[in-house]
C-alpha cells in the first residue's frame, strides 16, 4: 500500500525582530495588552521598504527542507504552495518559486486555505500520492503579512497578530503495509462566516478599479476579523474535529496521540482547547510566543521545531488541526516513521 511519509522539513523566518514594545511606538497598545489577548510576544517581519515576498521566503525554508531529504529540486513531481498572501495577484507564489528553485517545467499548485493552508495541503499532497500522480511532492506554507497591515491603532486588533514566515515539509510515496504516514485527513468549510475574517480589497468584484481612493481611506484594503466570532467558532470546533479525526484514523483515546500541533492563532485559543479534553502538557506544542500566526506557515514551522528538538520521534503520532478565514477548518493524523531509503 502507498502511504505519505515525511523526508525532510525547512523553516525560515526574515531577520527582523518586532516585539510588542515596537509596535506600542505606532499605536495605542502594551506588551501586557497583546499578551493578555493573543500570548504572543514577539514576531518576526520582513525588511522594510523591501520587495521580499511569500516565494522568497518559501524559497529559504524550501533549500532546508530539500537538503534533509537529500533531493534535488529536479527531484520534485508537484508543488504544492499555501498562502493567503501571494508575491503578486497573479500568477500563483508556487509557479514563482518553481522558477527560483530552477525548475522549467514542474507542476505548480497555489491553494488559498488561510490558517488550514497546511493541514488542506497536506490532505492534497496525500492524495496525489496515493493516487499514483506523484511520488515527491513539496508542500510549502509561506506569508508576508506585514506589507499588509493597518499598523495603527485602528488596526491594532489584526496588526498585533501576524508574523512572517516559512515552512517546507518534503514528502514522499512509499510502499509499506505498516500504519505510518498520513493516517487519516478531514477537511470543512463554512462559507456563510466568509466577512467574519477577510480581505475586502482589491476584488475582480468591485468596478471597474478593483479599489476605489474611498475604500483606501476608510481602509477596506487591510484584513478585519469579527474576534469574538472566530474564537467561539474555534473552541467549539476544534475539540469535535479531533474526536471526529481520531475515529477516521481508528484511535479510541487521547493516550493514542503523542504530540498535539494545533494552528498558531491564538495562544488563549489553544489554552482553552487543551483545557476542554483535558490534554496534559507537553503534549500540545505552541509556539505562537515567538513568531506570532505566521497562517499556513504555522503548523510546518512547527513542525520542524518540534523534530530538530527531538520531540518527534519514530512511532509517534501526531495531530495538525486549526480553523480560519473561509471559514475553513480540518485536520490530519501522521504518525512518524523511520526514514527509508530514497528511491
Amino acid at each position: 500500500m502507498i502511504k505519505t511519509l515525511i523526508r525532510g522539513t525547512g523553516r525560515y523566518v526574515p531577520e527582523r525582530l518586532v516585539t510588542n514594545d515596537d509596535l506600542s511606538k505606532k499605536m495605542e497598545t502594551s506588551d501586557e495588552w497583546i499578551r493578555q489577548r493573543t500570548g504572543i510576544e514577539q514576531r518576526y517581519w520582513v525588511p522594510e521598504g523591501g520587495e521580499t515576498g511569500a516565494s522568497d521566503l518559501g524559497l529559504e525554508a524550501s533549500k532546508i527542507a530539500l537538503e534533509r531529504a537529500g533531493w534535488k529540486p529536479e527531484d520534485l513531481d508537484f508543488i504544492i504552495f499555501a498562502t493567503l498572501s501571494p508575491d503578486i495577484f497573479f500568477p500563483g507564489s508556487g509557479c514563482l518559486l518553481q522558477h527560483k528553485l530552477g525548475l522549467s517545467s514542474t507542476p505548480a499548485l497555489d491553494i488559498r486555505q488561510q490558517c488550514t493552508g497546511f493541514i488542506y495541503g497536506l490532505a492534497t499532497a496525500d492524495a496525489y500520492i496515493r493516487s499514483g500522480m506523484a511520488r515527491r511532492v513539496l508542500l510549502v506554507g509561506s506569508e508576508v503579512h506585514s506589507t499588509g497591515l493597518d499598523v495603527t491603532t485602528r488596526g491594532r486588533d489584526v496588526a498585533v497578530i501576524f508574523g512572517d514566515g516559512a515552512a517546507a515539509v518534503c514528502l514522499e510515496a512509499v510502499e509499506t503495509d505498516e500504519p505510518v504516514g498520513v493516517l487519516a485527513s478531514l477537511l470543512f468549510a463554512e462559507g456563510k462566516h466568509a466577512a467574519s475574517l477577510m480581505l475586502e480589497a482589491p476584488a475582480s468584484r468591485i468596478t471597474p478599479e478593483r479599489i476605489t481612493h474611498e475604500m483606501l481611506d476608510e481602509g477596506r484594503h487591510y484584513p478585519k476579523m469579527n474576534g469574538k466570532l472566530i474564537f467561539k467558532l474555534a473552541v467549539t470546533r476544534l475539540p469535535e474535529l479531533t474526536l471526529q479525526i481520531m475515529e477516521k484514523a481508528g484511535l479510541t483515546s487521547l493516550d493514542e496521540i503523542d504530540l498535539i500541533i494545533p494552528h498558531q492563532a491564538n495562544l488563549r485559543i489553544n489554552q482553552f482547547y487543551q483545557e476542554t479534553l483535558k490534554i496534559p502538557e507537553g503534549k500540545i506544542y505552541n509556539n505562537i510566543q515567538k513568531y506570532g500566526n505566521t497562517t499556513a506557515a504555522t503548523i510546518p514551522l512547527a513542525l520542524d521545531e518540534v523534530i530538530e528538538q527531538g520531540r518527534f520521534k519514530k512511532g509517534d503520532t501526531a495531530l495538525f488541526l486549526g480553523l480560519g478565514a473561509g471559514v475553513t477548518w480540518g485536520a490530519n493524523i501522521y504518525r512518524h516513521a523511520e526514514v527509508l531509503p530514497s528511491r
